[in-house]
């Protein structure tokens, strides 16, 4: 029998969906299995439901247009789930909704934790809200979910500052006013980790509040997740989404933050120089930075420096500062002197290029196997170097403020 407090707090819950202008978006692709059932448990809390079919070619289409209490979104070509969802946040903004709840349609999250989202808005404000998962106590979690989680996590917090539990769930409520703002280019699983990453970069509060997931047992999971393809994209838009922070968010959010302070010079000194670490890792830290700045792998040095400089527990904003030396300008430099000391290792194969005619992409093409000698061998010379004069510096900056005291 079902309480009349429980009926209550479904006719409260139902209100505030309508009065915050909050709808449900549920993206499906070949679910027919449990789409039913997952509507079913979210109308018990709201009709304001969005369901964007995203190409399913079993009945999925057959059920879902026996079902009239809720918005359809239906095309015959797969897209992937990012497209799914841009697709719903479209349409649910074309209504006039507010936020959106976005829920998988496979069974894994449940219908009643949609209080716990809305119970989160009114608490919190307008934010992106993001579903933690009981990872650590569910059942049957597969271990490249747990895996992946923890990947996913470590890069969020590199790319916005922010730390959260759980990066990976698809139960999230979005602020749409601002999503309705941008345009996005991914539309697979990636979408879920761009779209969270920019609401960040746009000032929108990343909160989380628990939810709980179902993992069916092995043998009767569904999963249309990639493991290579999709793992593979995931790890280019995060590659694309580190350079875009180190060229422009970053430095834009470091002259925000200390043109609004005007305890700048103070906080600056906490940062760069952590009165609690020793000279020799600071020093060694922007070593590596000069180093991993100037090795061969354009466009994977911070993808490959960040976590080796977590690994090796250095100071993760010295590094990134000195790995700034191969900024645009400074490009032209490393090339040229790259291929100059490139030179002796590659014996009466070597060329020598001059800076101002012979350092074009074409002749680096031609000689990429002595550009790369010599970049390794600079990098290194460069870390040696960053090392001695930042010890030095630290050094002398402790004995002139000893000989004061």
């Amino acid at each position: 029998m079902v309480s009349h407090a429980f009926i209550r707090d479904i006719n409260n819950t139902y209100e505030t969906f309508n009065s915050l202008k909050v709808c449900v978006i549920i993206p499906t692709y070949n679910n027919a299995a449990t789409i039913s059932a997952v509507i079913a448990d979210v109308l018990r809390y709201t009709g304001n439901v969005i369901v964007v079919n995203d190409g399913s070619t079993d009945t999925t289409e057959t059920l879902l247009q026996s079902i009239t209490d809720i918005t359809r979104v239906s095309y015959t070509l797969n897209r992937g789930k990012g497209f799914a969802l841009r697709t719903g946040f479209k349409k649910a903004i074309a209504l006039g909704f507010e936020y959106a709840i976005t829920i998988d349609s496979d069974g894994q999250h449940f219908a009643k934790d949609l209080p716990a989202f809305i119970n989160k808005l009114k608490e919190s404000g307008p934010a992106l809200i993001m579903g933690a998962r009981n990872m650590d106590t569910a059942a049957n979690v597969p271990g490249k979910s747990s895996f992946g989680n923890k990947f996913s996590n470590f890069w969020y917090k590199t790319e916005t500052g922010i730390e959260l539990p759980d990066t990976q769930t698809g139960y999230r409520l979005y602020p749409l006013a601002p999503i309705g703002q941008m345009k996005f280019f991914t539309r697979k699983y990636e979408f879920e980790i761009e779209v969270i990453v920019r609401l960040a970069w746009a000032g929108v509060k990343v909160i989380s509040v628990p939810i709980t997931v179902y993992y069916p047992p092995k043998e009767e999971r569904i999963s249309h997740f990639r493991p290579f393809k999709d793992f593979t994209r995931i790890s280019i838009v995060n590659t694309v989404l580190v350079t875009i922070c180190f060229f422009y968010i970053w430095p834009r959010n470091f002259f925000r933050r200390f043109y609004k302070n005007k305890n700048w010079k103070q906080e600056l000194k906490q940062i760069l120089l952590k009165p609690g670490e020793s000279d020799a890792r600071k020093a060694y830290s922007v070593a590596f930075g000069g180093f991993m700045g100037i090795v061969p792998i354009w466009g994977f040095q911070l993808l490959t420096g960040i976590p080796l400089a977590h690994l090796l527990k250095l100071n993760k904003t010295l590094f990134i500062i000195a790995a700034n030396i191969s900024i645009p300008p400074m490009i032209p430099f490393i090339l040229f002197f790259s291929y100059k000391m490139g030179k002796p290792f590659m014996g009466s194969r070597a060329v020598d290029l001059s800076f101002n005619k012979q350092l074009t992409l074409e002749k680096m093409g031609q000689n990429l196997e002595q550009y790369i000698y010599g970049a390794f061998f600079l990098a290194i010379i460069v870390g040696v170097l960053f090392w001695i004069l930042t010890f030095l510096f630290l050094k002398v900056r402790k004995l002139k403020k000893q000989s004061r005291a």
